[in-house]
């Protein structure tokens, strides 16, 4: 299995597969609670058999060019995940998505991993726009989508049901040509293409 270094501090990128269904749950009962605070997914990852199931799905996804699902490891522990949630090849679109355990915060992890697998969308399988859809009261993640230089397109008041409470959405997104100029400016040493709607949230995530 390939793994793609995330920096010079160890942190590498790799592949999460359905044989992983152990190491997967093991990070999920380590962040069940702070992962549950704004994702779902501990309710649906509860023991090894959903685990499994979990990482079937997106075997699954990958297998149909539909979905990805990468681990991010840190000091070969795992602490997290960066998924292209959808994945439409011919649409030109995507949906990215993460999360972490709390060992993993305040690196810059998933900003590298969620970059590296953008990337991929866009420069290997021809994506247009990749979405990041994110609840408004998660500031971590919208700091996230701005590092990556994503724009706001739009609020979803009340749209998401999510432990006995409706929460706003925002949408967030980035087109090829966007990202393609900021990685120009990256690679040039000079400031990139950033999120220009709303206001600054705190780094971190």
């Amino acid at each position: 299995m390939y793994a793609i270094p995330l920096g010079d501090d160890g942190a590498e990128l790799r592949p999460l597969e359905p044989w992983q269904a152990d190491e997967f749950l093991a990070h999920m009962d380590r962040g069940r609670e702070f992962i549950g605070a704004r994702n779902g997914l501990p309710d649906v990852v509860t023991d090894l058999e959903s685990s499994r199931a979990y990482l079937r799905l997106y075997a699954e996804k990958t297998a149909t060019d539909s979905g990805r699902i990468h681990g991010i490891w840190s000091d070969g522990t795992l602490v997290g995940a960066v998924i292209l949630r959808q994945l439409d090849p011919a649409a030109g679109t995507a949906e990215a998505g993460c999360w972490l355990e709390p060992a993993g915060v305040g690196k810059g992890l998933v900003t590298r991993a969620a970059r590296t697998l953008i990337d991929w969308a866009i420069e290997v399988r021809g994506i247009h726009r990749v979405e990041w859809v994110v609840s408004s009261d998660n500031a971590p993640s919208i700091a996230v989508a701005r590092r990556l230089g994503m724009s706001r397109d739009a609020v979803l008041r009340e749209s998401y049901a999510y432990r006995g409470r409706l929460h706003d959405e925002e949408v967030w997104s980035v087109l090829a040509p966007e990202w393609r100029a900021a990685k120009s400016a990256r690679a040039a040493g000079t400031p990139g293409t950033t999120g220009t709607t709303g206001t600054t949230a705190p780094a971190g995530a």
